[in-house]
């Protein structure tokens, strides 16, 4: 995947190591350290377990089902590529790994 170098070249890096070095985010890390109306990305997968109480929108590469389903409760869940096609120059953007 390639994408232009901005906020997410951190997370190009990060995709181009081994799988088993992927982030593993719960829902209660991004609660903690996201911002409301923030785009946050995962350069991995979310799990579930926590909860999610602030409306942002996480990027991720894999979600699990409990973690989807408490996102789109209270913001949204979308693929990366989504992400940078939305926002390609990553403003308002916080990598949490």
């Amino acid at each position: 995947m390639l994408l232009p170098a901005s906020n997410f070249s951190d997370v190009a890096e990060r995709l181009e190591k081994p799988r088993r070095t992927h982030a593993e985010v719960n829902l209660g890390r991004i609660e903690r350290y996201a911002q409301a109306d923030e785009t946050v990305v995962v350069p991995g997968k979310v799990l579930g377990s926590g909860a999610l109480r602030k409306e942002v929108t996480v990027a991720a590469v894999d979600f699990s089902s409990t973690a989807r389903t408490k996102i789109d409760q209270a913001g949204e869940a979308i693929e990366l590529e989504q992400a940078l096609e939305d926002n390609p120059d990553g403003a308002n953007v916080r990598v949490i790994r």
